[in-house]
């Protein structure tokens, strides 16, 4: 420490007292400077520790120190005893036992923070020496603090007590100690149950005891079933639980610790006690109607948690006790009440999201009965779901305008969410109602919108055609009656409401495979859509929705074909919509153009995408700058989503299945593709574009987008570019290395190095790039004007960089003669060269070698490992010594490499034993 009380950064710094931590933790709590604070925790952490903490921890819980302080000295004692343990002599348990129960003591009418990590630090004492050395903890426990004395009053010592067996569960969730070790101490803890039972249930019943004295039974009550305490025996205090709900002081610890108790995976074969829960919870109606008439969110959010934690673990059990099927019922009804609970979700309630799961569950469980079970269930239950789709769909309707406008963005994008939570919830009903649900949902639609004499409002409306797009997006309505009557409704409706406008264009794009089997359709629909594509408050729905019927009807489009391009080419010169639906426009119209005739497509392509070439010579000769960078960004971006999509040469949609008869189809002139001829036509403006902008690699990545999307698409007829666009990469890559270049030469390579007439042009881009990481195929290693030591060298150098897409299959074909280097690289990275989050790749290619080149390995580790100050100067002989047994024995278990190399780059790093291993360690 510094003589002016900031830390200093030198090795003598390290002098760990009591008055340096104080000073530390000064500097940590009060420096303005957040260096400083930085430099403080660093040191403070290191403190923590350090042998040093068992004398000045004690020191800092000295009653005349500020909490700050205090609360660091127990967790320095904390951390030594969860982490540390085996540092401790074993003689030296008792006293270190007594000083703590001494500590919490004092405490217990101190600082609470304090106190709580006292308890921590004792408990994570009694993890460590249960149940061979501290065979009766929790009895000892209690004991100690219900004897008399020490100046400390009953209450203070009861509520540390309490604070302490609450602690004792959690820090065994918590403790790193190995899975043989977790078990013993777990059937530990599960036979001291025996002792805290009794001694919460008393305190919960005791009519004097306080507030504060009941809440931490709760709590502890919390903490102790999560050890998978049998549920019959913590059955009569998860009934005192309930009669705790009334009180608004303890209203919430009871409804955790009774959601916690029933929600065990465990507590299910308590079938007798989930039973006697049932009526428990029936009993709670009457506070649940009261808390919504009031507004009480928080009563009818704690309520319907437990309702849906009885219900959703343990419906299958409940549904098998046919005898007491009317109470299940009963209880699905609650659960029904919690779902539809008025107001709209999240501004006037948060509760009915709570049920969703529910739902999912219980038609799971009934459906996994056998037919004839299955039968009787459905009979109850067909009922109980069909009115859930009315509630869900009732929920799911917004509110009015003038209130909608009221709602925080974060608020609408809640009520978005919970949205789609109601659509997948529909969605899964549908498998249980069928299509009679198809049937259900039109006939109410076709109510309201036939309805002369009373108007029903936009919102009833388009819930339920949120109802019907839900299905339609995931369930194959093709064989549905209603589906023809729906397209009929769709016209009828008056859309005066952006969001009903939005909820109709959806719908249409969810019948898209529809409208692909009756195309007589598509002449009812597409006006809509184009119409609805000219509104910017439209964009996301009548883009997708366009893509999705292009795409799934394009064999059935040619008649459309012109409108639908002229329509586009409009919308786009307006720059009405943002930049991903423009992109979205651009695969529709390459869905539309590959069904049509080679002559239409070019006259289409000219029409569609002259006016952006033009702009696009424009930009070229302008002098670089941040805006014109945007605009030949977004230009390359329509071509390469436009070729991404357009492909003459398929005859079958994305998914593999016909879209129409053959006989659609015109057939494949000779010549070439239309997207290559584009290209070609527009290959000279592209290299010009990139003299200017080599250095920015957006442009780059933008430039390489068009070629690597034409190039998946085409494939093979992307043959007439190989050699020029071999070329341009060979003169980029002279230049200036990219990434998405390199992505381009992997494909490249990867479709046409086989190839005779291309292998030219392919060998000679590859010779060029071996000095950067690429894709190879083994062909290649054949030229003799290749230097494959630079390959390996290649890969080698990769190791080093902080880019994850680094390529080393190149190291295979020379690894026996250049082995020792890429070792040396390896241990270069672990040993600080590297980030750290790449280590698990780096432990893979020890795991490699040491499978695969054992002896050699065994060489190479002790040759490179022999350099003084490698490859940390912070990591001595025998720790080397100690990582390279371990590498050497590990040849196996890949996962244990991975810790091996973990723990040795933070040895390294000077990070071994810090908070930051222990969590990095995890």
């Amino acid at each position: 420490m510094e003589t002016s009380g900031r830390i200093a950064t030198t090795p003598d710094a390290l002098d760990f007292t009591v008055e340096n931590v104080e000073k530390g933790l000064h500097q940590l709590y009060y420096d303005p400077n957040i260096e400083n604070k930085n430099l403080a925790q660093k040191w403070l952490m290191q403190a923590q520790v350090s042998p040093q903490a068992w004398q000045f921890c004690w020191a800092l819980l000295s009653p005349d120190k500020v909490p700050e302080i205090q609360y660091f000295g127990a967790s320095a004692l904390h951390t030594k005893i969860s982490r540390y343990w085996s540092d401790i002599p074993s003689d030296q348990y008792e006293t270190l036992k007594t000083q703590l129960f001494s500590q919490i003591a004092c405490f217990s009418s101190g600082s609470k923070m304090v106190l709580t990590r006292l308890c921590v630090a004792l408990a994570s004492l009694a993890l460590n020496t249960m149940p061979e050395v501290w065979p009766g903890a929790v009895p000892e426990m209690v004991r100690v603090f219900q004897e008399e004395g020490g100046g400390v009053d009953g209450r203070a010592r009861c509520l540390a007590l309490l604070e302490l067996l609450t602690v004792l569960p959690e820090e065994f969730q918590t403790s790193r100690m190995p899975q043989y070790r977790k078990g013993q101490v777990r059937g530990a803890l599960g036979r001291e149950w025996g002792s805290v039972c009794p001694l919460l249930q008393q305190l919960l019943r005791q009519g004097d005891s306080p507030g504060a004295v009941k809440a931490r039974v709760l709590r502890c009550l919390s903490s102790w079933v999560l050890l998978d305490v049998p549920l019959s025996e913590s059955e009569g205090l998860v009934e005192d639980c309930f009669t705790a709900l009334p009180d608004p002081e303890l209203f919430d610890t009871a409804v955790e610790a009774i959601v916690n108790a029933i929600s065990q995976p465990d507590s299910q074969r308590y079938v007798n006690t989930l039973l006697k829960l049932v009526p428990q919870v029936l009993s709670l109606q009457e506070q649940l109607r009261e808390a919504v008439q009031n507004g009480d969110m928080e009563t009818s959010h704690g309520i319907c948690r437990i309702a849906v934690a009885l219900g959703e673990n343990h419906s299958r059990a409940l549904l098998e006790q046919v005898a007491h099927w009317q109470g299940f019922l009963a209880l699905v009804n609650m659960i029904m009440f919690c779902t539809g609970i008025p107001g709209h979700y999240p501004v006037n309630e948060t509760t009915s999201s709570l049920t969703l799961t529910f739902w999912y569950t219980l038609q799971d469980d009934i459906m996994s009965f056998d037919c004839e079970r299955q039968a009787v269930y459905l009979q109850v239950y067909r009922p109980v779901y069909f009115q859930l789709v009315d509630v869900l769909l009732h929920k799911a309707q917004f509110p009015s305008d003038q209130e909608y406008a009221s709602w925080s963005s974060d608020e609408k994008e809640q009520f978005r969410i919970y949205r789609v939570d109601i659509s997948d919830t529909l969605m899964y009903v549908y498998e249980m109602l069928g299509a009679e649900l198809l049937s259900n949902l039109y006939e109410k639609l076709g109510r309201i919108l036939t309805n002369t004499e009373q108007a029903s409002s936009w919102q009833h409306t388009e819930a339920l055609l949120y109802g019907f797009q839900s299905i339609a997006e995931t369930i194959d309505v093709n064989y549905s009656d209603v589906i023809p009557g729906l397209i009929g409704l769709l016209l009828r409706i008056n859309i005066n409401n952006v969001q009903l406008a939005d909820t109709v264009m959806f719908t249409i794009g969810a019948l898209a495979e529809w409208l692909a089997d009756h195309p007589v359709m598509l002449s009812s629909v597409l006006p809509l859509v184009l119409q609805a594509l000219g509104n910017p408050d439209l964009s996301i729905s009548s883009v997708s929705t366009l893509k999705k019927i292009c795409r799934e009807c394009k064999y059935d489009l040619p008649p459309y074909a012109s409108n639908i391009v002229a329509v586009s080419r409009e919308v786009l010169s307006k720059q009405i919509h943002k930049t991903s639906q423009c992109m979205w426009l651009m695969q529709a119209l390459g869905f539309l153009l590959s069904a049509l005739h080679v002559e239409e497509i070019l006259r289409n392509l000219h029409s569609l995408i002259t006016p952006y070439i033009q702009q696009l010579e424009k930009l070229a000769d302008e002098t670089p700058n941040p805006s014109n960078k945007l605009a030949i960004i977004h230009i390359l971006g329509l071509l390469s989503n436009l070729f991404t999509t357009l492909d003459i040469s398929k005859q079958e949609d994305e998914s593999g299945e016909s879209t129409a008869p053959p006989v659609k189809t015109a057939p494949l002139p000779p010549g070439p593709n239309p997207v290559v001829v584009v290209l070609q036509q527009v290959f000279a403006l592209i290299q010009t574009v990139l003299s200017k902008w080599l250095n920015d690699s957006q442009v780059v990545e933008a430039v390489c987008a068009i070629f690597e999307k034409s190039v998946k698409t085409l494939l093979h007829d992307f043959a007439p570019m190989v050699s020029q666009l071999s070329e341009m990469l060979g003169q980029m890559y002279s230049t200036i290395p990219q990434a998405s270049a390199l992505d381009l030469t992997r494909q490249m390579v990867h479709i046409f190095a086989r190839e005779t007439d291309h292998f030219p042009p392919i060998k000679a881009l590859f010779e060029l790039v071996t000095s950067t990481p690429a894709l190879c195929h083994p062909d290649l290693f054949l030229s003799e004007s290749l230097d494959v030591k630079a390959v390996f060298h290649c890969g080698k150098c990769v190791l080093l960089c902080s880019r994850t897409h680094t390529l080393l299959i190149c190291c295979g074909l020379v690894v026996q003669e250049n082995g020792k280097l890429l070792l040396q690289a390896v241990l270069e990275a672990i040993g600080g060269g590297s980030s750290r989050s790449l280590m698990e790749q780096f432990a893979e290619v020890l795991f490699s070698l040491n499978k695969h080149c054992f002896p050699l390995l065994t060489v190479w580790l002790k040759e490179a490992l022999q350099a003084q100050g490698f490859p940390s100067t912070r990591v001595t002989t025998e720790q080397k010594d100690t990582f390279t047994q371990q590498i050497l024995r590990e040849r196996v278990n890949k996962r244990r490499m991975k810790d091996i190399v973990k723990e040795f780059t933070l040895v390294c790093r000077g990070l071994h034993g810090t908070e930051y291993a222990a969590e990095y360690c995890l």
